[in-house]
């Protein structure tokens, strides 16, 4: 039976829209970006993504069918996220998606933004469980353990700063355009790791992560190096901050991927898109876990999108659990927590 779930995204600053066949098969996936409008801010402006959200959504969702080449009596359900996210973002997506499901009488489905992440993987290839998830954004770093479908248990987490937040926070220090991670990533392709920032909680016996202390030991380095008059070397800042960064994701990964029985690793969120990392992690584990499987979704479904929303939302369905309509946002979503039920 052909499953046609459309899928809403306005989680932060992208209106996405998209058609997926069977939670697999990407039909369509239209991405209106506003990087530029916040560029100029060095960061999102909540008030000015909500307001693009807006003039885009209905324009997203008309194209979103026509690309698929479907119409609205083909579809099976409507999908949105509900959270983790911006409040006034969240709150457009979920007041299209209310409004379409309830005009042509479809059920509506509400996904966790993470989860989503987690799926995108889904469109790469079939997901065998038990899996661990590295979760790596500009909100979330976590580490999830997945024994089945819709299953999560967050064995380890930040509990300061993401490390995609430290990349931005780093990237605005030195002057370069937001979102930085990307640049970064190629400047420290050219460096070296000359500088040695601090690995926080590599060895501790948890699987959790702290980026505070490195960045603010990047921030006093560069501020005293300015204080100074001394040069420093853009290349190596960049590569040895992003040394820190990947050294205990890594490591905590793959000693997590070690304890758990898993049998596939699924990187997943914006950070996933940095080829250090990918590059890195694809080492280690062939090195250490040869029976462990790594999935790393393609760049375009790293960052946030409405195809992963819709591949999460096709488990999501198929468990049956629906949203009403009287759904709202939830800006601190979290994870079903099996080991808390």
């Amino acid at each position: 039976m052909r499953e046609l779930i459309l899928a809403i995204e306005s989680s932060c600053d992208e209106t996405s829209v998209a058609v997926i066949e069977n939670g697999v098969e990407i039909l369509s996936n239209i991405v209106a970006s506003q990087i530029k409008s916040h560029q100029r801010f060095g960061g999102v402006v909540p008030e000015v993504a909500s307001r693009h959200h807006v003039e885009q959504i209905t324009l997203c969702i008309e194209e979103a069918l026509e690309e698929a080449n479907v119409t609205v009596e083909d579809l099976t359900a409507v999908a949105v996220t509900q959270g983790p996210g911006l409040v006034g973002s969240l709150l457009i997506g979920i007041s299209a998606a209310k409004a379409f499901a309830w005009a042509h009488q479809l059920p509506l489905i509400p996904v966790n933004h993470m989860a989503g992440h987690i799926y995108a993987a889904r469109l790469v290839e079939e997901l065998a469980f038990p899996l661990m998830a590295l979760l790596v954004s500009g909100g979330h770093t976590e580490l999830v353990y997945m024994a089945e479908d819709g299953s999560f248990e967050i064995i380890g987490e930040t509990r300061d700063d993401a490390a995609g937040e430290a990349y931005d926070k780093v990237g605005r220090v030195l002057g370069l355009a937001y979102p930085s991670g990307k640049e970064i990533d190629q400047l420290a392709h050219q460096g070296q790791d000359t500088y040695q920032f601090p690995r926080a909680m590599l060895h501790e016996d948890n699987f959790d992560f702290s980026f505070s202390g490195l960045k603010s030991a990047f921030i006093n380095l560069v501020h005293n190096a300015k204080q100074k008059g001394e040069e420093l070397v853009l290349v190596d800042l960049a590569a040895s901050f992003q040394a820190s960064v990947i050294d205990v994701l890594v490591a905590k990964t793959v000693r997590a991927c070690e304890q758990y029985p898993v049998k596939q690793l699924v990187v997943a969120g914006g950070v996933a898109a940095n080829q250090g990392l990918r590059e890195k992690l694809t080492v280690a584990v062939e090195t250490h876990l040869p029976q462990v499987k790594v999935i790393f979704p393609p760049l375009r479904l790293c960052g946030d999108n409405a195809a992963m929303i819709g591949a999460a939302a096709h488990v999501t369905l198929s468990q049956g659990q629906l949203a009403c309509m009287d759904l709202n946002a939830n800006p601190s979503l979290v994870f079903p927590n099996k080991k808390d039920e």
